[in-house]
């Protein structure tokens, strides 16, 4: 799908907006929204909200309830109706506002406006948050932290708005609610065939190491009840007993201003290995305390996540620099002579060690699992050279997952590039979709935009 460019550009007078066309005009922020003055004074006015920096005004949902402000927490909170702009002036950067579809209030650091019954809300969402805008915002921003740059009230006041006709900007939220929520429904698809992989993943990894590779072989009553039958040859114990050791990382917080030595913790843990490059560094002194308390895995340890995201795991690679762990890391080291360490890291990726851990956890703000429950987990075992075969083979289909979600991941991030580029094109007047009309074809639109001048 192509569109095609307006007849007449004229120059907009903004070095970020270049042209727009000729009978478009502009006017100052102040001219367009009037700031809302409601606070919560006694009575709470529905649901706290947040910003998205993609979908914009939201609901906001909390993983711990006991975060939820109280209602006395909330006197001179700003509240929100319906059809306002919603402004995080410390967030434009990443797209931090958006006209609201829910009445309710959001923290004191947030502005809402009133906007001019001329202008069409909904194209007001999508001319506020579009890429364009936010280059143009972040050319105005002052602080030092990337995280909390600021717009000053006076820059915002005369910050530029694009005022298409009423019927044009209706027309152009029209056509991009529509293409929007076209592209937003194949990156869903995309998001649930990433699901679909890690679920196929983790099925395959669990009947590998519960029934093995050959499905002839005689089997036995586990006497596990959630376990079932296992092959007849293959042992039941507690993992600790096939290991040397199970330990974690430093309890204490060490040097990290001008580090040398890495310091390694569950965030930097993935399945794509670990993050030697992004993760904290330790002075000396501290690093060679660390190593002498224990705390320095050695090749072929399987390191597991036991603080916040539970049950991450990965085997130390040869040609590891070196490096010692947080508290937050658990340090298995198996007995080489009976469990090879890729084994035993399927083994705790699979819902065999997962679903007892689960039983272990605690703490719902920040979920702990301690080491002495993870030396109760149960696994099965088979004999060293099976436990090659099977690794091997969960290896290639892990290869084969990682390279499809790898993919599905790309597919999303090409969506997106296109979602912004389309409304950033639309909101600007860089396309004319004043002639458009919906079609039947679920195909996310090609953007491909005749030069404006």
């Amino acid at each position: 799908m192509s569109f095609p460019a307006y007849p007449e550009y004229k120059d907009s007078g903004v070095v970020w907006l270049g042209g727009i066309p000729a009978h478009w005009k502009i006017k100052k922020f102040r001219y367009v929204f009037e700031e809302s003055p409601e606070k919560i004074t006694d009575e709470v006015v529905g649901d706290m909200l947040s910003v998205s920096g993609y979908r914009g005004i939201e609901v906001k949902q909390y993983d711990d309830e006991g975060r939820r402000r109280t209602d006395e927490e909330l006197f001179g909170y700003r509240v929100v109706r319906p059809g306002q702009l919603v402004v995080n002036t410390m967030w434009l950067n990443y797209a931090g506002l958006g006209v609201s579809e829910h009445e309710g209030h959001v923290s004191p650091a947030y502005r809402s406006y009133w906007i001019d019954p001329a202008m069409d809300k909904r194209f007001i969402h999508h001319l506020m948050r579009s890429g364009t805008y936010v280059q143009g915002y972040t050319r105005l921003l002052t602080g030092i932290r990337p995280n909390s740059l600021q717009m000053g009230r006076d820059d915002l006041m005369v910050f530029p708005v694009l005022l298409p006709t009423k019927s044009e900007q209706t027309q152009i939220a029209r056509f991009l609610d529509h293409e929007t929520a076209r592209i937003d429904a194949l990156i869903e698809e995309q998001q649930r065939l990433i699901e679909l992989l890690k679920e196929k993943r983790q099925a395959v990894i669990s009947h590998a190491v519960t029934k093995g590779l050959d499905p002839t072989v005689p089997m036995k009553d586990s006497g596990v009840e959630w376990l079932g039958e296992v092959p007849a040859h293959w042992e039941i114990t507690q993992i600790k007993r096939r290991c040397d050791l199970i330990t974690d990382g430093a309890h204490i917080s060490p040097e990290t201003e001008n580090g040398v030595y890495c310091f390694v913790s569950t965030r930097d843990v993935s399945d794509e290995g670990i993050d030697f490059e992004g993760c904290l560094r330790t002075s000396a002194d501290s690093y060679e305390y660390l190593v002498r308390t224990g705390c320095q895995p050695e090749v072929g340890d399987v390191l597991f996540s036991k603080d916040g995201t539970i049950g991450r795991t990965i085997v130390v690679g040869e040609g590891s620099p070196e490096f010692v762990v947080a508290s937050s890391l658990i340090i298995i080291r198996p007995s080489r002579e009976e469990l090879l360490p890729s084994y035993l890291d399927f083994l705790c990726q699979s819902w065999v060690v997962s679903q007892q851990v689960d039983g272990f956890v605690k703490g719902a703000g920040l979920p702990r699992l301690s080491i002495q429950n993870l030396t109760k987990v149960v696994g099965v075992f088979p004999p060293l050279e099976e436990q090659v075969l099977i690794a091997d083979f969960l290896q290639m289909q892990s290869v084969t997952a990682r390279q499809l979600t790898s993919e599905a991941l790309r597919t999303m991030e090409l969506l997106k590039e296109r979602r912004s580029a389309l409304i950033s094109a639309a909101v600007t007047g860089k396309i004319d979709v004043r002639g458009w009309q919906p079609s039947a074809s679920t195909q996310a639109p090609q953007l491909d935009v005749a030069e404006a001048h």
